[in-house]
C-alpha cells in the first residue's frame, strides 16, 4: 500500500511524525484530503481538527489535532503541516476546554472561543 509520510509540526515542537494513508485538513480554500500520489499543494491551514489515518509498521490507526493557523504542504508523497499551534487530543483536558469555551462566550472573546471550540471538535472527531 502506498503511504505518505506526515511531519505535523507547531511553532515549539514536533507534535507528530509518521506514516500515513490519508490527511484530512482543513485550508482556506475548504476541507482537503491528502493521499499518497496528491498533486503538489501549498495551503494555508484554518483553524479546525486535522484527522491523520496512520499505516506502517506500528499498524494502522487514526490521530487527531487540534491546530490553530499555519500552512500545508505536499509533493513527492511528503506532507508538512506547519501549524502556529497544535495539540493532539490526548493532551487537550477536556474540562478545562469547555471551561474556556464558557468563559470566552461570556466575554464575547471570539478568538479564545474559536481556539476552545476546535479543541473540543478535535477530542469529539477522536472518538
Amino acid at each position: 500500500m502506498a503511504e505518505l509520510h506526515v511531519e505535523l509540526v507547531a511553532a515549539d515542537r514536533k507534535v507528530w511524525s509518521g506514516e500515513a494513508s490519508l490527511v484530512v485538513a482543513r485550508t482556506s480554500s475548504g476541507d482537503i484530503g491528502v493521499m499518497p500520489g496528491h498533486q503538489p499543494l501549498l495551503g494555508v491551514l484554518e483553524s479546525g481538527p486535522v484527522t491523520i489515518r496512520t499505516s506502517g509498521e506500528s499498524g494502522s490507526g487514526t490521530v487527531v489535532a487540534a491546530v490553530h493557523g499555519g500552512f500545508i504542504s505536499f509533493a513527492d508523497d511528503q506532507l508538512s503541516l506547519l501549524a502556529e499551534v497544535a495539540e493532539l487530543t490526548d493532551e487537550i483536558d477536556v474540562e478545562r476546554a469547555e471551561r474556556a469555551l464558557e468563559e470566552a462566550k461570556s466575554e464575547a472573546d471570539e478568538g479564545a472561543e474559536r481556539r476552545a471550540d476546535v479543541r473540543l471538535r478535535a477530542v469529539t472527531a477522536a472518538r
